[in-house]
Parts: C-alpha cells; sequence; structure tokens
C-alpha cells in the first residue's frame, strides 16, 4: 500500500504542478496578446494623427506651391497642372517601389509581434 500512496501523491503533485503550469500560460498569452492589441492600437492611432496632420500639410503647400507656381509662370492652371503631375510622378514611384515598402513593414511587424 505505501508504494500505492506514493504513486498516488506523486502524480497528485504532477497534476497541480501541469494545472499551474496551464494557467500561468494562459496569464501569459493573454498578457502577451493585450501588449499586441495595446501596441497596434497605439500604432494606428498616431498613424491616423500623424498621417492625417501630414496629409493636410501636404494640401496646403500643393495649393500654395500652385499659387506660387502660377505667379511665377503666369498661369494658375498651368501651375496646378504641373503640381499633378509631379504628385502623379511621385504615385508612381511609390507604386513601383510597393513591394520594397512591403518587406519593410512586415519585417518591422514581425520584430514588434515576435518580441
Amino acid at each position: 500500500m505505501g508504494v500505492i500512496n506514493a504513486i498516488n501523491e506523486t502524480s497528485n503533485k504532477a497534476f497541480d504542478a501541469g494545472e499551474t503550469y496551464v494557467k500561468a500560460s494562459q496569464e501569459y498569452y493573454k498578457l502577451k496578446a493585450f501588449q499586441q492589441l495595446a501596441r497596434a492600437f497605439s500604432f494606428l492611432s498616431k498613424l491616423a494623427i500623424i498621417g492625417g496632420l501630414l496629409f493636410l500639410a501636404l494640401i496646403f503647400l500643393t495649393v500654395s506651391g500652385a499659387i506660387w507656381l502660377g505667379q511665377f509662370i503666369g498661369s494658375t492652371a498651368l501651375a496646378c497642372l504641373v503640381m499633378a503631375v509631379t504628385l502623379f510622378v511621385f504615385t508612381g514611384i511609390s507604386y513601383l517601389l510597393r513591394k520594397k515598402i512591403d518587406k519593410n513593414i512586415i519585417k518591422k511587424m514581425s520584430e514588434e509581434f515576435f518580441d
């Protein structure tokens, strides 16, 4: 009977240790998920605020550049056309570099996610 009781006691201790490990793992993964969600939400919030302000600045810069260029060359319509073509060129360059941009984003996100 002593051997059976010892085995029973040992198995109970192992079960308790396993249960403690599972609970600790659950808590760890909850905290890790919260950390990742908080970082993602923080990043998206900063991106929205900074991106929105930069977009407004780009609009004002483009309009003021078109007005200045219009006064310089004597035609506001031609200046707006030049500014539009310039923005299309920048858009085309961004489109051509899209895979490189994707790789950089994935690399940075993987560093954050698998931290």
